[in-house]
């Protein structure tokens, strides 16, 4: 997986639209408004703070700021194939993106698009777990703690990457070699085999953006609470 974190200026245009035969492109809205459309007719979608949007491979879809503010977004290709050497400059030979298929691609109800507040919702005493995404190549919750919130101690995942972007709060992150509080927008990242945890230090809730990737079997062990 790339996490790519962009800001587009007002008016700012996107890609034209395209599809991935290979992997999943999604997208989390962090500020102001992105436009996105999606599905075989391109239907139109306004993304506000809090919104999760999901092209699985190959449907159709492409984005832009059409609002006259800044917008700010996350951006996860998973897994990436290539799209890092693209940023980089070094071309879109061999990345995995063609046109628009002959027959539309996929429709728009397998394209994911959670506005705020809007996902699988579970709670407890402790904080809120919101799904936002739960597809094969990548799942993503909007989790809130409450400071009753004891933590998670340092484990590891043999079979997919952890990641973490911090929204509200601060967040004590746990690692092998002791521990660093982080604030908002903050990117943590715990590669496979890779030793991490967390906690709430802190008198108030805390808010982050969690997106695994492969899902592995995590999302059966937050449905079961």
């Amino acid at each position: 997986m790339i996490v790519t974190w962009f800001r587009y200026d007002p008016g700012e245009k996107g890609p034209d639209p395209h599809v991935h035969r290979r992997h999943t492109d999604a997208f989390f809205v962090l500020e102001g408004e992105v436009e996105f459309s999606l599905g075989p007719q391109l239907q139109r979608m306004t993304g506000r703070p809090g919104t999760f949007a999901a092209a699985p491979p190959n449907l159709v879809h492409t984005f832009r700021n059409a609002s006259d503010s800044t917008a700010v977004f996350l951006n996860f290709h998973s897994p990436s194939l290539g799209f890092g050497d693209v940023l980089r400059g070094h071309g879109e030979e061999g990345f995995d993106q063609f046109d628009p298929p002959a027959d539309g691609g996929r429709p728009l109800a397998e394209a994911v698009f959670n506005s705020p507040g809007e996902g699988e919702l579970i709670e407890n005493e402790k904080g809120s777990r919101l799904i936002k995404a739960d597809l094969p190549h990548v799942t993503a919750i909007d989790l809130t703690f409450q400071p009753v919130f004891e933590g998670v101690g340092l484990h590891a995942h043999d079979d997919h990457v952890d990641l973490f972007y911090v929204l509200e709060g601060e967040i004590e992150f746990l690692e092998a070699s002791g521990a660093r509080r982080a604030g908002p927008g903050t990117f943590f990242a715990a590669p496979r085999g890779t030793e991490h945890g967390f906690r709430n230090p802190g008198a108030g809730p805390i808010r982050f953006l969690n997106v695994h990737a492969p899902p592995g079997d995590f999302l059966r062990v937050v449905r079961r609470g």
